[in-house]
C-alpha cells in the first residue's frame, strides 16, 4: 500500500469554513485513488477558516505523476449544505514528490470538481489524455459562464449577467467587499436625506454652505483644492497631476480654429507665441470630443457642456499657466477668447467651464472607457479562453479581481437610465452614448501604452509631471516582470504562434473590446514573444496603475464642487465684462446635482479594507521556482519605487501618491 499525504488549506475569508464531509480522488498518469473521505483527529473542525489539515490517502500502488484531483463534499445527516472556500491542496507522493493544486474558489454544492496540478502548461504541451480532456471541458464550461453582451452599440462589449448573485463565485465580491460597498453607499444617501439636500433644486446663494455639507470627509488635498481652486497655477497643475493627466499635449502650431495672437497674451519672461512654441513651452487642451454633443436636461432645466480649447504656457519658474481659453470650437464674435487680463469673473467662469468639460471627459473616456470597460474585456476574454493551468491565466487572473462585478454595478448605478451620471452629469442623457462612441473611436494601442502616449503628446521633458515620472517607472518594472515570466514559458516566437489559446484570447479582445477596428492598432494575433510581453504589460498597467491614477483622487479634486462641476446650468458668457459672482453661482450646478456628484465621488474613491496592492499575490497560482522568484523580485522593485516616491513627496506642497505602488490596487475593483 502506497500512502499519499494530502494537506488542505482553507481560506481566511469570512464564512470560508465548512462542516460538510469532504472527499478527494487523486488522478495520476498511471492510475487513480479511490474517492477518499478526508477525516483526521480534528473531525468536523478540519476545514475551519484559516486552518491547514493533513490527511492520508492510500493507494494499492503508485499512481505515477499527479495530473489532477477531484473534490466534492456532502453535508452531514440532518445538517444543511454550506459553502467552503479552500485555498489550495498539496499532495506529497510516496516517492517524495510534492504537487500543488491551487483552488481559490467557493465550493457550494455536492458536484465533483476537478483541479489541475499547479505547474503551468501551454496547450501544445498538455499531452496527457486526462489533462487534455479536462482542459477542453473547463474551457467549454467557461464559455457558457462568461458570455459576451452588447450593452450599447459602439461600446466595448461586457459580460452577460442579470444580477451580481448570478456571477460565478470566482469573480464576485468577497463578503467584506460587498458589505463595505453597501454600507458606504447607504451612508452617503442617508446623510443627504437627513440634511434635506438630495432633492433640493435650489441654487447656491454663496459658496459658504458647501463647506458644511461633507465637512467630515475633508482631507489635506481637498482642503488645498478649496483654498487654491481659483489660482491659475493650480489650474495648470491639475492638468498634469490631477485625476485627468491625459488631455494635455505640447503645442507646436496653434490650431486654425483657435486664433490666439501675440497682442492678446502676456507671456512671462518675454518672447512671442511662436518663439515659445519652438522652445516647447506651449501646451494645448482640446475638448473637441464634446463638439455638437447634446448636453443633459436635469430637473427640467437645460445644462451646458462646452468643447473648449485652452492654451497653457510653461513659465521661467516652471509653472504651467493658462493664458487663453475659447469655450467653443468655432471662432465667432459670440465665442470670445478669454484671457487672464479679463475681469475676475469672466476668467474664472471660463476656467469653470473647462473644469466641467474636463470632469465629463475624465469620467466617460479616461476613467470609464479606458480603464473600467477595457479591463472587463481583458478579464472576460481571459476567463473564457485560458484555462487555470495556462501560464497567462496564472499571471493575469489577480488583475481581474472584482472587475466584472464593479462594472455591473457601474452600469446599473451610474450610467443606466436612472444612474447618477445619466441623471446629473452634463454629458448624461442623450449625449453619453454619443460621447462614449466618439471616445472609443479615438482609442489606439499606443495611447494605452504610457511610453508611447507620453512621446506622442510631446510631454517627455516638462518638469513636475509626476504622473509621467511614476507611470514610466511602473511600466518599466511591470515590463521586466512580464518579460521574465513569459520568457520562461515562451522561449521562441514560434511557441507564441503555436499557442492557439493565446491567439484566441487576443482575437476575442480585438473583436469584443475594440469592435474589430483595425485603426486602433490593437493586434489581432501575436507573432512574437516581444508582442505578447508588450500587450500583457499594457493589460496589467491599465488594470492597476492607470486606473489608480485616474480614480483614486476623484474626491480629492472633486469634493470641492466649484473645482470640478459635474454639470453647469447657465450658458457661457458671449461677451466680456458681463459676469459677476452672481453669474458664477447661477452657472454652478444646483444643490441636488452638487451633492449627488460629491457623494458619488466619495463612494468611487473609498478603498476597501480587503484592498490588494500591486504585486501582492495572496493567491499562489504559480508553484514553479522561476516565476515565484520573479514575483519576489517584482515586489522588491515596487517597494524601492514606493520609497523613492515617498522621499520626493515630502518636498511637495501637494504629494502625488496615486502611483505609489503600495496604494495602487492590483485590479479595477472600485
Amino acid at each position: 500500500m502506497e500512502d499519499y499525504e494530502v494537506t488542505v488549506a482553507t481560506g481566511k475569508r469570512t464564512n470560508a469554513t465548512t462542516t460538510n464531509n469532504v472527499f478527494i480522488k487523486l488522478v495520476g498518469t498511471d492510475g487513480e485513488s479511490e474517492r477518499k473521505w478526508l477525516i483526521n483527529k480534528l473531525g468536523a473542525a478540519a476545514f475551519f477558516r484559516g486552518l491547514e489539515s493533513t490527511f492520508t490517502v492510500p493507494c494499492p500502488t503508485s499512481i505515477g505523476k499527479l495530473v489532477l484531483i477531484e473534490i466534492d463534499k456532502k453535508p452531514l445527516p440532518l445538517l444543511p449544505e454550506d459553502s467552503w472556500f479552500p485555498n489550495k491542496v498539496q499532495v506529497t507522493s510516496p516517492e517524495g514528490d510534492t504537487y500543488h493544486f491551487p483552488i481559490y474558489r467557493w465550493i457550494d454544492d455536492n458536484q465533483v470538481i476537478r483541479f489541475r496540478e499547479g505547474t503551468a502548461l501551454r496547450v501544445f504541451e498538455d499531452t496527457h489524455h486526462l489533462g487534455k480532456y479536462n482542459r477542453a471541458k473547463e474551457l467549454k464550461q467557461r464559455e457558457e459562464e462568461y458570455r459576451w453582451k452588447v450593452y450599447a452599440e459602439g461600446m466595448p462589449h461586457c459580460m452577460k449577467v442579470d444580477d451580481p448573485s448570478s456571477l460565478p463565485y470566482e469573480v464576485r465580491f468577497s463578503y467584506t467587499k460587498a458589505t463595505e460597498f453597501r454600507l458606504t453607499a447607504a451612508a452617503g444617501i442617508l446623510e443627504l436625506r437627513l440634511k434635506g439636500l438630495d432633492d433640493s433644486e435650489e441654487n447656491w446663494c454663496s459658496l459658504d454652505p458647501l463647506d458644511d455639507i461633507f465637512a467630515f470627509k475633508r482631507n489635506d488635498i481637498s482642503d488645498y483644492v478649496q483654498q487654491h481652486w481659483k489660482d491659475d497655477d493650480f489650474f495648470g497643475y491639475q492638468m498634469l497631476n490631477g485625476v485627468n493627466p491625459m488631455m494635455i499635449r505640447r503645442c507646436s502650431v496653434l490650431p486654425d480654429n483657435f486664433p490666439v495672437t501675440n497682442e492678446m497674451v502676456v507671456i512671462r519672461g518675454g518672447g512671442t507665441l511662436e518663439e515659445e512654441m519652438q522652445k516647447g513651452n506651449m501646451f494645448l487642451l482640446d475638448y473637441k470630443c464634446f463638439d455638437g454633443v447634446k448636453a443633459n436636461v436635469i430637473n427640467g432645466k437645460q445644462q451646458y457642456l462646452m468643447a473648449p480649447l485652452v492654451l497653457l504656457h510653461r513659465t521661467p519658474d516652471d509653472k504651467l499657466m493658462p493664458i487663453a481659453i475659447q469655450l467653443k470650437q468655432k471662432p465667432a464674435d459670440d465665442n470670445p477668447i478669454f484671457l487672464p487680463t479679463d475681469s475676475e469673473y469672466d476668467w474664472l467662469i471660463a476656467k469653470i467651464f473647462v473644469r466641467s468639460a474636463d470632469f465629463n471627459e475624465h469620467q466617460l473616456n479616461v476613467h470609464l472607457l479606458r480603464t473600467h470597460l477595457l479591463a472587463e474585456v481583458f478579464a472576460v476574454s481571459l476567463l473564457r479562453n485560458l484555462p487555470m493551468v495556462h501560464p497567462l491565466h496564472k499571471l493575469l487572473v489577480p488583475h481581474t479581481r472584482y472587475t466584472i462585478q464593479i462594472n455591473f454595478l457601474a452600469r446599473r448605478l451610474l450610467i443606466s437610465e436612472t444612474g447618477v451620471f445619466t441623471q446629473f452629469a452634463a454629458s448624461g442623457g442623450e449625449g453619453m452614448l454619443t460621447s462614449l462612441k466618439t471616445a472609443l473611436s479615438s482609442v489606439t494601442y499606443s495611447s494605452l501604452c504610457i511610453p508611447e502616449d507620453i512621446a506622442e503628446r510631446g510631454m517627455e521633458s516638462l518638469p513636475n509631471f509626476y504622473y509621467r515620472d511614476d507611470g514610466l517607472k511602473l511600466w518599466d518594472i511591470i515590463h521586466r516582470f512580464v518579460q521574465g515570466v513569459l520568457g520562461h514559458y515562451y522561449k521562441t516566437d514560434a511557441e507564441v504562434k503555436q499557442d492557439t489559446e493565446l491567439q484566441k484570447w487576443i482575437q476575442d479582445i480585438f473583436e469584443h473590446g475594440f469592435l474589430s477596428q483595425q485603426s486602433t492598432g490593437i493586434p489581432q494575433s501575436f507573432s512574437s514573444v516581444a508582442d505578447l510581453v508588450k500587450f500583457v504589460t499594457m493589460v496589467i498597467f491599465t488594470s492597476s496603475c492607470q486606473h489608480a491614477a485616474v480614480n483614486s483622487g476623484q474626491y480629492d479634486y472633486g469634493g470641492w464642487m466649484p473645482n470640478t462641476p459635474i454639470s453647469l446650468q447657465r450658458a457661457p458668457p458671449t461677451t466680456k465684462g458681463t459676469s459677476s459672482e452672481s453669474t458664477m453661482l447661477e452657472t454652478l450646478p444646483n444643490v441636488s446635482t452638487t451633492v449627488q456628484g460629491m457623494s458619488t465621488l466619495w463612494l468611487l474613491s473609498k478603498q476597501s479594507t480587503d484592498f490588494v496592492p500591486l504585486g501582492e499575490y495572496p493567491e499562489e497560482h504559480f508553484s514553479e521556482e522561476v516565476p515565484c522568484n520573479l514575483i519576489t523580485d517584482f515586489q522588491a522593485q515596487l517597494k524601492i519605487l514606493s520609497a523613492t516616491i515617498n522621499v520626493r513627496n515630502k518636498s511637495l506642497d501637494i504629494p502625488y501618491t496615486y502611483l505609489d505602488p503600495l496604494l495602487v490596487e492590483n485590479s479595477v475593483a472600485i
